[in-house]
């Protein structure tokens, strides 16, 4: 017995010890470059600055999807010349994070939306270099991954398809601040019905209800991703088909 405790003792202490390595075997970039902030770095702005603040808390770094997924580089070491490795800046046409190619490295792991964007004008004018095509970065941040509130939504469809712009669209912003408002309250009214599906004690019946709630979420993804292609009459179908079960679910579970 006493020596199963030392042995269990000596594991106990290799998995102490080993503990923080493993953790360091990830992306040290943001690491490093928070680290070195302070310090004048040659060619680094307030945009370098502000571009690690918003990596920080995002659902990027939450899901510890590194700076290396979009930028390139080697995340696993701190020698400079080795982490910057065939890296290029976002200027560079041939660069992952270049605004043409941004759908494309986003596109790798938001499938859905990157297939819809690919439908859109948006798309087509950046792929003809038109500086006037907005990207992923234009309403979601170079990094933060925001999800803009309708009354922000508005006013950037309005800063291209506004009266008096180049691009004017009469009541086109109207209509995207309008669709934003009625996505948010069926998200809103998904998240409490699977609180409440969450609690139910009975497996046979939580199941069913998970299985309709599925089923509601369905045509509520798929109006986002209509969403980025920019027809909104796609949008406003499955958004509705999407509100009628999301009802039906909530109706359902006061009643059970």
């Amino acid at each position: 017995m006493r020596h199963l405790h030392w042995v269990l003792g000596l594991a106990l202490i290799a998995l102490a010890v080993n503990a923080p390595v493993a953790q360091a075997q990830g992306s040290r970039c943001a690491d490093c470059h928070v680290a070195n902030a302070p310090s004048p770095i040659p060619g680094w702005s307030g945009f370098a600055l502000r571009h690690l603040q918003d990596y920080d808390p995002s659902p990027h770094s939450r899901r510890g999807i590194g700076c290396e997924s979009c930028h390139g580089g080697n995340p696993n070491t701190f020698e400079k010349f080795l982490a910057h490795k065939d890296m290029l800046p976002p200027s560079s046409p041939a660069s992952p994070a270049h605004k043409v190619n941004l759908p494309k490295t986003c596109g790798a792991c938001h499938t859905g939306p990157f297939v819809a964007f690919q439908k859109s004008q948006h798309y087509r004018l950046l792929q003809t270099g038109d500086d006037r095509g907005p990207t992923c970065s234009t309403c979601h941040g170079e990094v933060a991954a925001n999800l803009l509130s309708p009354k922000t939504l508005g006013r950037q469809c309005a800063s291209c398809h506004g009266e008096g712009r180049p691009q004017a669209r009469s009541g086109r912003a109207e209509d995207a601040q309008l669709l934003m408002t009625e996505v948010r309250e069926v998200r809103a009214s998904l998240k409490e019905a699977q609180s409440i599906i969450r609690r139910i004690k009975d497996k046979n019946l939580r199941a069913k209800f998970e299985e309709q709630w599925r089923q509601a979420e369905t045509p509520l993804i798929e109006a986002r991703n209509a969403g980025h292609e920019f027809v909104f009459d796609n949008l406003k179908e499955r958004l509705e088909r999407a509100r009628q079960r999301s009802d039906a679910l909530v109706e359902a579970l006061a009643n059970q």
